[in-house]
C-alpha cells in the first residue's frame, strides 16, 4: 500500500477520491496574483502530485486570476480518468490584486464558462460558491439566488455537482433545499477550530468537509508542542498537523497546497502517520492555548 493510499477515501460527488488532494492556489504568483516565477516548476508539482496519487484538485480561475487553472491545464491535460477538479466561483480581483464580490447570475454563469475554458474541460466536476459577505471568514447573508443559478447550469450540463466555500451552516441548510451540497471548504485546523460542530453535522450525512489552510495558509503552524510530536516521530510539524487532520474525522478531505515538488512529497507521506493518545492530547492543548 502506497502512502497516499493510508489516508483512505471519501465520496466527492459522485467520485471516490482520496483523502489526500492537492490546492493549486499557491501555484500563482505573490498574493496568489499574477503568474509564478518559474511556471515550469509548477507543472512540475501538478504532475509530481498527481504521480503520487493525488486524485484532487482544487483550484479556481480567480487565482492568477486564470493562471492556475492555465497550469494545470498545461501540465495535465489530457486528464487522467479518476481526477477530480474541484474550482470555485462568486468572486473576482480587480487590477491590483484585491478580492470584490461576483455573484450576480452573469458573473456567475461567466466563471463557470472561464473555467470550462482555461482548464481545458466540457463539464466541472464540482463547482464551489464562494460566499463574500466577509471576505475573512464565513458570514450570514442568502445565497438563495446564487445556488438558483448553479442549480441551473448542473441542469444545463455544464456542472455535475454544486459545493460552498466560506459558509455557515445555515447557508449549507439553505443550499440543501435547492440542490444538494457535494462538499463544504471553510478554513479550519488544529488551532482554527470553529466549524468542529459542522464537521460532525456534515459527517452525519456523508458530505465531505475541505479545509483551506490546513496547515495555517500564509502563517505557517508554529508551536512547541507541533514541533516536539514531529521530533518523536522522526516527521516534520506540517506532517503532523496533516495527520491530525485526518485523524480527526473520517469526512475531512484535505487540500494542503505547496509550490514545491519537495513539500508535495512530505505532505503525501503524512498519510502513513498516526498518532496516539499522548499526541493527540498534546495537540489539543495546543489549540486550548491559541
Amino acid at each position: 500500500m502506497s502512502n497516499i493510499d493510508q489516508a483512505g477515501t471519501y465520496l466527492l460527488g459522485d467520485r471516490q477520491v482520496r483523502r489526500l488532494g492537492y490546492g493549486a492556489m499557491q501555484l500563482a504568483g505573490p498574493g496568489v496574483f499574477g503568474p509564478p516565477k518559474d511556471p515550469e516548476a509548477a507543472r512540475a508539482v501538478l504532475r509530481e502530485a498527481i504521480s503520487l496519487g493525488v486524485n484532487h484538485i482544487d483550484t479556481s480561475d480567480f487565482y492568477g486570476p486564470h493562471i492556475t487553472n492555465q497550469l494545470i491545464q498545461e501540465a495535465l491535460h489530457p486528464y487522467p480518468d479518476d481526477l477530480v477538479i474541484v474550482t470555485k466561483i462568486g468572486a473576482r480581483r480587480d487590477a491590483a490584486g484585491a478580492w470584490l464580490l461576483a455573484a450576480s447570475a452573469a458573473e456567475l454563469r461567466q466563471a463557470v464558462h472561464d473555467n470550462l475554458r482555461n482548464l481545458g474541460l466540457d463539464v466541472l466536476d464540482v463547482v464551489n460558491l464562494r460566499c463574500m459577505f466577509d471576505i475573512h471568514g464565513p458570514a450570514e447573508g442568502s445565497i438563495e439566488e446564487q445556488i438558483a443559478v448553479l442549480a441551473e447550469l448542473r441542469e444545463e450540463g455544464l456542472i455535475r455537482h454544486i459545493g460552498l466555500s466560506n459558509a455557515t451552516m445555515r447557508q449549507v441548510e439553505q443550499a440543501r433545499r435547492i440542490a444538494p451540497v457535494a462538499c463544504v471548504q471553510n478554513m479550519y485546523n488544529l488551532v482554527h477550530r470553529h466549524d468542529d460542530a459542522m464537521i460532525d453535522a456534515l459527517g452525519r450525512d456523508g458530505i465531505p468537509y475541505v479545509p483551506f489552510f490546513p496547515l495555517g495558509g500564509f502563517s505557517p503552524l508554529q508551536s512547541d508542542a507541533l514541533s516536539t510530536i514531529a521530533s518523536q516521530l522522526d516527521a516534520t510539524p506540517m506532517q503532523v498537523a496533516i495527520a491530525w487532520l485526518l485523524q480527526r474525522a473520517p469526512n475531512i478531505l484535505l487540500i494542503s497546497g505547496t509550490s514545491s515538488v519537495q513539500h508535495v512529497r512530505e505532505n503525501v507521506k503524512a498519510a502513513s502517520l498516526v498518532l496516539d493518545e499522548a499526541a493527540l492530547a498534546a495537540l489539543e492543548e495546543m489549540h486550548l492555548a491559541a
